[in-house]
């Protein structure tokens, strides 16, 4: 039977709330360079950063299909919220960053097999209430969220202008304030 959070029909111009954990709840990030990986492969396909000048091939960049919006890492497994702009968005953008973090976790660990469990789990945001509710309850996700290093909660504080490849504003605008969001 399907979990209830497997959307198979995405639909462009929504809000999706994207997550999954390790196979059998395992930890999937062990340590910074896993976490680094994991958000440099959102960025690559995102904005295309990691461009190849030795073979002039540049990767395929799905920025103007989806945007991310809110992020949280933790050890065993992951949170996304993500604007989809085109149809095939939310799809193009997971398969290619889980596929590479498979390569990359078990490429370095010298394992074999899924990492994940199953295909991950979206559920589509259709009220502005539980838009406000999916962005809070992925920032307060870690115990000590305040001082998490692998969420976007710091760019929502304004401790930093957020990367290019990080749409704050769309959430912060049905704010009054940052204060408001906080």
């Amino acid at each position: 039977m399907a979990s209830r959070n497997t959307v198979r029909e995405f639909t462009e111009n929504t809000y999706y709330h994207v997550y999954n954990r390790g196979v059998e709840k395992r930890v999937i990030f062990l340590d910074e360079q896993d976490y680094t990986v994991f958000l440099g492969l959102l960025k690559k396909y995102l904005v295309g950063e990691n461009y190849n000048k030795a073979n002039r091939h540049k990767p395929v960049t799905i920025g103007s299909e989806v945007q991310l919006l809110a992020y949280c890492l933790m050890p065993n497994h992951f949170h996304l919220l993500l604007y989809q702009v085109s149809e095939q968005g939310v799809q193009k953008l997971m398969r290619r960053v889980t596929t590479g973090y498979v390569m990359y976790f078990n490429s370095r660990y010298s394992r074999v097999g899924g990492l994940f469990q199953g295909r991950y789990k979206a559920s589509r945001i259709d009220a502005d209430a539980y838009l406000h509710h999916i962005s809070r309850y992925i920032h307060l996700n870690p115990e000590h969220y305040q001082a998490w290093p692998y969420s976007s909660l710091e760019y929502y504080r304004r401790t930093q202008a957020p990367p290019e490849w990080l749409h704050t504003d769309r959430i912060l605008d049905l704010f009054s304030s940052q204060r408001e969001y906080l």
